[in-house]
């Protein structure tokens, strides 16, 4: 099995910044591209940011200069910094990575969820 563990949501006020981690574990023997979603009340689930096995990263519009993308391959994990946050940024947060398990099937795995509310 393979598992994706998210944290750093939590309350912040306009402007300010909050930090996501997403750390993989279980049977891996690598992870491509990694990507950050969300989704707000009644709305559809949008990718917020990607980034490659090789570090490219792309950004959804909303969220260029503001938000980074970053991962940490020895580790697993990968990160987004959002700065500048909006209430518009409110939303859960999801993690999806593809992984190639050690068994050599490909597996597309989304984390729990957490959540960033932006206050006014």
């Amino acid at each position: 099995q393979v598992q994706l563990v998210e944290s750093g949501g939590g309350l912040v006020q306009a402007g300010g910044s909050l930090r996501l981690s997403c750390a993989a574990s279980g049977s891996i023997f690598r992870i491509n591209a990694m990507g950050w979603y969300r989704q707000a009340p009644g709305k559809q689930r949008e990718l917020v940011a990607a980034i490659s096995s090789g570090g490219s990263a792309n950004y959804t519009d909303s969220v260029k200069g503001r938000f980074t993308i970053s991962r940490d391959n020895a580790k697993n994990t990968v990160y987004l910094q959002m700065n500048s946050l909006k209430p518009e940024d409110t939303a859960v947060y999801y993690c999806n990575a593809g992984v190639v398990r050690t068994n050599w099937r490909y597996l597309e795995v989304w984390g729990q969820g957490t959540l960033v509310t932006v206050s006014s």
